[in-house]
């Protein structure tokens, strides 16, 4: 007998699938990284770039804490902290709200000076810049006293060093450095939850997806075993009928269906989510074809010990059936748990009790169009649920394939 030796070639073709698999993981998972990185940040660290999945928010200080001038010592506020290019120390931004003027030293009119509005004093004399005639300051820089001009007045803020709280500087907010550090913004989910009310969306869908899926699973248990194993006139035909509905598109049933919750007063009701998508054409067709893979012998074996098909259907078919329940209740709890069209439709009063999660995203996003963190920590609640019941349930769809008479 001879032994094939695994040459180089073998182990590149394993190395260059391992990496495509490896790469089709990242592309894979990585939204679902960048959203839940979103959800954590603050709404100002959302647009920073370049962009990052770390959530950072700003080092403050507490002006109890620090004795800095021009602060309120009962401030509650913290102030944030920032960094110039020139100094070693930290600054504290005291007021992001005062007067700055930019002046351009005569002799380097590129370079800018920014100021408090107050400082320098008028010369006496002009300068034409671009055919205009501009008053000349005399500022005072590092000591020493400097002509300029005054190209514009804008707003800025006031920063005090903490090493030494007579270094005040004015600048532009937007041009200083702010000091960061690691700091997931884990209140998103509880504004989401409590002031966006999204946490009635959330017991709503929850309370529509149990119901659904427990109706699901009772109905097609029992419509799945009396096709495969009790014999009527005319069950072939009907188990025909019942599973050419799933040939026909939803859109098609959306108007004599929304007439017919009208008619039973189901409007804007939550039973107009439940009743009708208890009962699944596919999950009678997949409980109908465990049930027939499972042999005959067994249940003959319990009608001789005087079982009845009750007995035999709850003792022993449903717990064999167990991957094919499983394989249901994942494929009724995506559905129901990620419906929108339908919903949009019926429950269409605009009244916030009613809504369901996929609405209340929606409007969410309308609402907060420019905070993305609240989206996204809205979207990652929402996405969470299915993805834990795939992460419990997917060994169930091994097993099923493996075991029943799907092919």
């Amino acid at each position: 007998m001879s032994v094939r030796r695994k040459g180089p070639r073998a182990t590149i073709v394993r190395i260059v699938t391992y990496l495509c698999l490896v790469s089709v993981a990242v592309i894979v998972v990585f939204p679902f990284v960048v959203a839940f990185a979103t959800s954590t940040k603050n709404s100002q660290d959302i647009f920073n770039y370049p962009p990052t999945l770390i959530p950072k928010e700003p080092q403050t200080v507490d002006p109890t804490e620090v004795a800095l001038p021009d602060v309120d010592a009962d401030a509650d506020e913290p102030l944030p902290l920032y960094a110039f290019p020139d100094s070693d120390t930290q600054f504290a931004l005291v007021d992001n709200d005062v007067s700055v003027a930019e002046f351009r030293p005569l002799d380097d009119v590129d370079r800018i000076i920014r100021l408090d509005v107050t400082s320098g004093e008028k010369t006496g004399e002009v300068v034409i810049i671009d055919g205009a005639e501009e008053d000349i300051f005399a500022i005072e820089v590092d000591g020493t006293t400097v002509e300029a001009y005054r190209s514009r007045l804008t707003s800025g803020g006031q920063f005090v060093s903490l090493d030494d709280p007579t270094d005040v500087r004015v600048e532009l907010v937007n041009v200083v450095e702010p000091l960061q550090q690691f700091g997931p913004r884990l209140e998103n989910f509880e504004e989401v939850l409590i002031e966006k009310d999204f946490g009635r969306s959330l017991t709503n869908t929850v309370l529509v997806t149990i119901a659904v899926v427990s109706g699901q699973i009772l109905t097609s248990i029992l419509g799945g075993y009396a096709f495969a194993r009790i014999k009527f006139k005319g069950s072939g035909p009907l188990f025909l009928l019942y599973l050419g509905s799933v040939m026909v598109p939803f859109v098609v049933l959306i108007i004599p269906l929304f007439q017919l919750m009208l008619q039973v007063g189901w409007l804007d009701n939550l039973s107009a989510l439940i009743i009708p998508f208890m009962f699944s054409a596919y999950g009678t067709f997949l409980m109908r074809q465990f049930f027939i893979s499972i042999p005959i012998e067994i249940e003959e074996a319990a009608l001789l010990d005087n079982a009845s098909r009750w007995k035999i259907l709850w003792r022993i078919m449903v717990p064999l059936a167990r991957p094919a329940t499983a394989t249901l209740a994942t494929f009724g709890f995506l559905y129901a748990w990620n419906s929108f069209f339908w919903p949009l439709v019926i429950i269409n009063s605009g009244n916030p009790d009613g809504r369901v999660l996929s609405l209340a995203l929606s409007t969410l996003g309308g609402r907060s169009s420019t905070d993305l963190n609240l989206v996204f920590a809205g979207a990652m609640v929402a996405m969470a649920p299915p993805i834990l019941v795939f992460l419990f349930a997917q060994r169930y769809f091994v097993e099923n394939s493996a075991s029943s008479g799907l092919k």
